[in-house]
């Protein structure tokens, strides 16, 4: 029986003028074997706050799980919702209090709160960077990179946004093979949180094909 994790991710986050779109594609790997073609990286971890992962599968879904819970408490004891920058501060410390054992992870952050959009990136041990544009990690980040670095533009709505992202990830998963399958793409703007129907993202899709 193999005890390899599952990993290979490319995710996608962008800040808009009206919200955070977060995207990912949908394939984890053991090694060179595809263990999933439709393994869930876009989370939702609030009313208006969304989360994507790469790496370990199963680090990843502690962290969710965790992160989900802590928000609900903060807001039942101050009775007012976490801000995306307090999400983004409680996820590094739980990070960094394991940089021993860490977790196998990089992690995008967004969402929309009493401030306005938020979007932040975070490595293993914890570290933050408030994204201004947009983001991507995972095995097929530089990808996805060349594409969010030509196409990006500092005016974009959120749908505009959801295209650019669908984008950068067809390219991405043309050339990594750890990132592959189906795409799935969350637009949050205000107190919505949606996510794409499948055919809304192959209607997208086929414009670059």
């Amino acid at each position: 029986m193999s005890h390899e994790i599952l990993k290979g991710t490319t995710t996608i986050g962008i800040n808009c003028v009206d919200g955070i779109v977060l995207a990912s594609e949908k394939r984890a790997t053991m090694g060179n074997f595809i263990a999933s073609r439709e393994a869930k990286k876009v989370y939702q971890v609030g009313d208006s706050v969304g989360l994507t992962i790469a790496g370990g599968v199963g680090d990843a879904q502690q962290i969710v799980r965790t992160i989900t819970v802590e928000s609900k408490l903060y807001e039942m004891r101050r009775k007012d919702p976490i801000t995306i920058k307090g999400i983004a501060t409680l996820l590094s410390n739980i990070l960094n209090s394991n940089r021993y054992y860490p977790y196998s992870v990089q992690l995008l952050l967004g969402g929309v709160d009493k401030h306005g959009a938020g979007l932040y990136s975070l490595d293993a041990l914890g570290g933050i960077i408030h994204e201004t544009k947009a983001a991507s990690t995972g095995s097929g980040s530089t990808i996805a990179y060349g594409v969010l670095e030509d196409h990006f533009q500092e005016d974009m709505n959120i749908d505009e946004g959801a295209e650019l992202a669908i984008r950068a990830l067809h390219n991405a998963m043309k050339r990594d093979s750890a990132s592959g399958d189906s795409i799935d793409v969350v637009k949050i703007s205000g107190n919505d949180f949606y996510r794409l129907e499948k055919s809304e993202v192959d209607s997208i899709r086929k414009k670059f094909r």
